[in-house]
């Protein structure tokens, strides 16, 4: 099971990729990073990548149905989003895809066995990058990913 540098350093080898970090989106800290980034500051891009992934994951319109209910056995009572009883915690969104002209930002959100939330944040270069691929394989590593 690999830990956060692995996971970063495999998640590099993403065709296209340019930058990749675990972020932490309640303190907007880059909890590890390698590559590039936009604008040159691994930190002010996790901050800010932080602050999109907070605004998505808190809006219910975003959610799975029935989640977060609070008459649901799966309802917000610290219960909410528990995967087969094993004890991890789902986040209520699996991944954001942002795009631009030049480049795709792929967010996403690691299942944890604590009350976190953290997500992998994957800079790729338009030309090269494979959108399908890197959801694919982020959701690999995210399974995957030993926090703690």
């Amino acid at each position: 099971m690999p830990g956060i540098d692995e996971c970063l350093l495999e998640a590099m080898r993403l065709p296209g990729a340019r930058g990749a970090a675990l972020v932490d989106w309640t303190s907007g800290l880059a909890l590890g990073a390698v590559g590039e980034f936009p604008g040159g500051d691994h930190e002010a891009a996790a901050a800010e990548a932080a602050e999109v992934a907070r605004l998505t994951a808190e809006q219910r319109a975003f959610a799975p149905d029935g989640y977060g209910r609070h008459d649901s056995p799966d309802g917000p009572d610290g219960q909410g989003g528990q995967g087969g009883g094993g004890g991890v915690a789902d986040p209520p969104v699996e991944d954001l895809i942002i795009s631009n002209r030049d480049s795709y930002h792929v967010l996403r959100f690691v299942p944890t066995s604590f009350d976190s939330s953290v997500f992998l944040h994957v800079w790729l270069a338009r030309p090269d990058g494979n959108l399908a691929l890197a959801r694919i394989r982020l959701g690999e590593m995210a399974g995957r990913l030993v926090l703690g």
